[in-house]
C-alpha cells in the first residue's frame, strides 16, 4: 500500500493569480482512504516521513477551500482565506496522532477555522472588535444569529444573549462593534459630508488657550527688555561683539573676524565676549 501512495500522479499546482484555477486544481487531487491517510500519518508520526505529510495535505486542499466558503461574508478575499487554512492544515497534519482513531478531517477542521478567525479578526476592521476569547467566540456566534441586516430588536437581543449565555449588554456592545465602521483619525473635513468629525477634531488645542498666549506673550516681552537693559550696560566693544556673535540675521561674525577687526587676538575676543554673556546672565538670573 505504501508504494501505491507514493506513485499517486499529483497535478502541479501552477494557478498564480486565478482562483477558479486552484480551486479545480485541488478537485482533481485523488482523496485519501481511512487505511491510506493511517499508513501515510504513521510513516510522518513514526519516520518524520515530510512526502508523507505534504500528500496529506495535499489530499485536503479542497476541504480548506470548502472551509473559507463558509466566511465569505466577511468582506475578504477568499484566496486569502483559503492561504490562512492552509496553514492550519499543516498544523494540523504536523500534530495528528493516527492512534486516536480519528479521521485527519475531522481533527484539521479547529485548526483550520482557528488559522481563518485570526486572520478575520486582524483584517475585519483597522481597530481589533475582539481581543479575548470571549470576544471572539461572540463576534463569530453573533454573526451566525443574526437572521436579517440591520439592528437587533430587544427580543432577538434576549434570545442571542440566551443562546450564547452572555449578558444582553455584551450582545448589544458587540452588535454596535459589528455595525461600526474605521474612521482616518485625522481625516480632512469636507463641508458637504453628513459625516461626524474625525476624532483629531475633539482634542483640546492648549496652545489656544487665551492665558497662556497672555503669559507667553508677557514672558517674551520680559526677556526682550532684560536683553536691551544687559545690552545698554555693556562697553561699545562687547555689545558689538554679542550683537555680532549672537543677535545678527545670516552669517555670523567669527572669533578670527573680529579679532582682525580689533586688532587682538581671537582669544582676547573669547574672552570679552564670555565676560558680557556673563554680566547679561545675571540680569536674566535677577
Amino acid at each position: 500500500m505504501s508504494n501505491q501512495i507514493v506513485t499517486h500522479s499529483l497535478p502541479v499546482l501552477n494557478a498564480v493569480g486565478s482562483l477558479d484555477a486552484y480551486v479545480g486544481a485541488v478537485h482533481q487531487i485523488p482523496m485519501l482512504s481511512q487505511d491510506e491517510e493511517q499508513d501515510l500519518a504513521r510513516r510522518y508520526h513514526d519516520d518524520n516521513d515530510l512526502d508523507a505529510a505534504k500528500q496529506m495535505v495535499l489530499a485536503h486542499l479542497r476541504f480548506v477551500v470548502h472551509v473559507a466558503r463558509g466566511y465569505s461574508g466577511y468582506g475578504l478575499q477568499i484566496a486569502d482565506l483559503i492561504q490562512e487554512g492552509n496553514i492550519g492544515l499543516m498544523k494540523a497534519v504536523k500534530r495528528f496522532n493516527p492512534d486516536h482513531g480519528v479521521r485527519l478531517v475531522s481533527f484539521a477542521v479547529h485548526w483550520i477555522r482557528a488559522e481563518m478567525h485570526e486572520f478575520i479578526l486582524r483584517n475585519w476592521r483597522i481597530v481589533k472588535v475582539a481581543t479575548t476569547k470571549a470576544q471572539r467566540k461572540l463576534f463569530f456566534n453573533l454573526r451566525k444569529s443574526k437572521k436579517r441586516l440591520g439592528w437587533m430588536n430587544a427580543e432577538e437581543v434576549n434570545t442571542v444573549a440566551r443562546e450564547l449565555n452572555v449578558p444582553a449588554a455584551t450582545v448589544l456592545e458587540m452588535e454596535a462593534r459589528l455595525n461600526g465602521r474605521d474612521i482616518a483619525f485625522d481625516a480632512p473635513a469636507d463641508a458637504d459630508d453628513d459625516d461626524k468629525p474625525a476624532p483629531a477634531a475633539f482634542l483640546i488645542d492648549h496652545s489656544a488657550d487665551p492665558y497662556a498666549m497672555v503669559e507667553t506673550e508677557s514672558e517674551d516681552e520680559s526677556s526682550l527688555d532684560t536683553l536691551h537693559r544687559g545690552l545698554v550696560k555693556l562697553d561699545a566693544r562687547s555689545r558689538d561683539i554679542i550683537q555680532r556673535r549672537w543677535l545678527k540675521d545670516g552669517d555670523k561674525a567669527t572669533l578670527q573676524e573680529l579679532a582682525d577687526e580689533y586688532g587682538v587676538s581671537a582669544e582676547r575676543i573669547r574672552q570679552i565676549e564670555a565676560n558680557a554673556m556673563k554680566k547679561m546672565r545675571a540680569l536674566f538670573e535677577a
